[in-house]
């Protein structure tokens, strides 16, 4: 199976639809794919519910879809220093579902080991818990919250194989790899692409079983 793609557009275009839901992988701006999120923008569908820790900021990462109108729903953890997210929010353009950011990472992760759904404690007796299933267990009370699965997720990696195991550096290494876990497709845009064997197996974060596609982007941009 041939995983490398020369360019985003080709590795994407087959793979997006309207109304399609989308994790995006990243801490803040570290570790966005933001060449893959840049060809998801010009490809254009929209609708899109977006699973990611937050929302970029204004021009970068998340944002720039934010400013095309194609995000209808975002599913995040942290949402802060992005004013147009604010106006689309508070104007009724943009949906939200908040999550404690441990709860969100949870949730991923749960969804890509097949876990459909588990007890916490976190946001018990807050909005957090409203309308979810409340359980005791030895004496505690425990919210229910569903694992969380997606149409495709779209991840950056520092160095990747052409057999699609990856390697991320450093704070990319938060949601970057439960994503891939978590997509019914996996895109990977890596910085350093080499042949298998290239990279030690001990060092290895995302088996290469869980991604169908590589991208090249040396000199990937970074604007932290």
């Amino acid at each position: 199976m041939q995983k490398v793609h020369p360019d985003v557009r080709s590795a994407l275009v087959d793979l997006l639809w309207d109304g399609m839901t989308v994790m995006s992988g990243g801490f803040g701006l570290c570790g966005t794919p933001q060449a893959l999120i840049e060809a998801v923008r010009d490809i254009g569908p929209k609708d899109l519910t977006i699973v990611s820790n937050n929302a970029g900021v204004d021009g970068l990462a998340l944002g720039i879809l934010l400013e095309s109108k194609q995000i209808k729903k975002m599913i995040s953890s942290y949402v802060g220093e992005n004013k147009l997210f604010a106006d689309l929010f508070l104007s009724g353009e943009l949906e939200l579902e908040f999550n404690p950011q441990g709860t969100l990472a949870e949730r991923i992760r749960a969804g890509g080991a097949g876990i459909p759904a588990f007890f916490t404690k976190t946001g018990v007796g807050t909005v957090v818990s409203e309308g979810k299933e409340l359980r005791d267990f030895d004496g505690e009370t425990y919210v229910m919250e569903r694992g969380l699965r997606a149409d495709i997720s779209l991840v950056h990696a520092y160095i990747g194989d052409t057999e699609g195991n990856l390697v991320y550096r450093k704070t990319a290494r938060n949601f970057n790899p439960i994503m891939a876990m978590a997509g019914k497709v996996t895109v990977a845009e890596v910085e350093h692409l080499v042949e298998p064997g290239g990279i030690e197996p001990d060092a290895i974060h995302t088996p290469g079983i869980f991604v169908q596609r590589i991208v090249h982007v040396p000199g990937a941009a970074k604007p932290i």
